[in-house]
């Protein structure tokens, strides 16, 4: 209803009041006069005309009153199109939250208060902001979308497949952020991963490409993992160590149909082939029965299409499980070389693991320090200790 009304009157802020607006009239006339047929066309219809009286009452019209178009749910079929137009008024809104003239933190916040519902305390405590800074944010990205003239629609067949991995790239950053938080006490904030998958079951529903499907395959199998992904202490257990049987066998199901369909499609992204990679991980019943050549292959394949220092990290890790650790530390120690990833805690966590499994236990003593110096997630300084501890009681 949020996404129809700002259509219907091109303003986020008004359209947010007259939703309240709606509602309040709906509390006080509903108890007495019964629910209308199509209440939520009701409401949309009660809000658009309570934003038009305010804009009477305050005198400060900047268009025309007939240039705020009627609602295509009141006229025809209307709990027909009422249902259509708000398929589409969400499709519209997820894309003008997420628009290239925004700034990446702003397409975050505008997606988590508008699309998501999350509140501005929320989406302030999961970024570590205060609530005034995160609601300045807010404010800014309005005011560009309101100055910037940005179009409040889907963009047509030769923009979408850019502004799609804007779209995309939004919902995986809040992904990760509810999976593995960047800090904190806590590994994960359910909340932020559940509105991401929301999210991704949304677009799936109403633009099911082949790398939407894929970013929701992956979304799903990362979180079957949550539950075995901590100890009844909270600090982290990893992918190897982990009880399978705690995994989520719905959610590994949906996921791998998913990422099968996207697959068959042809058209396989960057985010498919990480669903592929996590598909994998999912159908082995063991860690030792992890099908490592396959997920190289994979990485190998990811590499081509986004050739990141981080994925260069993951397919060195993949090979130290396939072919053992020398190897995958001979393509860390070169990784360091050609890439800066000096600040990515990971980078020296996976060195003092390789460390380790070869018996240099100087050189894994300093690359766990290293780590330790970087984290800013608590449960992962407490298994990186744990680790380095007992390593020097060897």
């Amino acid at each position: 209803m949020l996404a129809t009304l700002i259509r219907l009157l091109g303003d986020f802020d008004l359209a947010e009041d007259a939703l309240h607006e709606a509602f309040r009239a709906a509390m006080e006339q509903w108890p007495k006069e019964g629910i209308p047929a199509n209440a939520r066309a009701w409401l949309v219809s009660t809000g658009r005309f309570k934003a038009i009286d305010r804009i009477r009452r305050q005198a400060r019209l900047d268009t025309p009153l007939e240039a705020i178009e009627e609602p295509g749910s009141l006229a025809g079929d209307p709990a027909r199109q009422e249902e259509e137009s708000i398929q589409d008024d969400r499709l519209r809104l997820i894309f003008t939250c997420c628009h290239p003239a925004l700034s990446p933190e702003a397409r975050t916040a505008m997606t988590l208060r508008e699309v998501c519902g999350l509140t501005t305390e929320e989406i302030a405590r999961a970024y570590l902001m205060t609530p005034a800074s995160l609601a300045q944010r807010i404010v800014r990205a309005k005011s560009k979308i309101r100055e910037a003239k940005i179009p409040y629609e889907v963009p047509g067949p030769r923009e979408l497949p850019e502004r799609l991995h804007a779209v995309l790239q939004v919902v995986y950053l809040v992904f990760n952020e509810g999976y593995s938080a960047s800090s904190g006490e806590s590994v994960t904030r359910v909340d932020l991963s559940d509105e991401a998958i929301r999210l991704g079951r949304l677009l799936a529903d109403l633009l099911p490409t082949a790398e939407v499907q894929g970013l929701l395959a992956l979304m799903l199998l990362h979180e079957s993992r949550r539950m075995a992904r901590t100890d009844p202490h909270g600090d982290v257990i990893l992918l190897e160590d982990q009880d399978r049987s705690r995994w989520h066998p719905d959610l590994i199901g949906e996921g791998l149909a998913r990422v099968e369909a996207a697959l068959r499609s042809g058209q396989s992204g960057p985010y498919t082939l990480q669903a592929a990679i996590a598909a994998v991980h999912a159908e082995a019943k063991t860690a030792e029965q992890t099908d490592w050549p396959q997920i190289v292959a994979l990485y190998d394949r990811l590499l081509d299409l986004e050739p990141s220092p981080v994925i260069r990290l993951n397919r060195a890790v993949a090979v130290a499980m396939r072919d053992g650790p020398a190897a995958g530390l001979a393509l860390i120690d070169r990784l360091g070389g050609e890439d800066d990833l000096s600040g990515y805690f990971w980078f020296f966590a996976a060195k003092a693991d390789l460390y380790r499994r070869l018996g240099e236990a100087e050189a894994a003593d300093a690359a766990y320090q290293r780590a330790l110096e970087l984290t800013r997630l608590e449960p992962e300084r407490r298994y990186l200790q744990k680790r380095r501890n007992a390593l020097r009681e060897k």
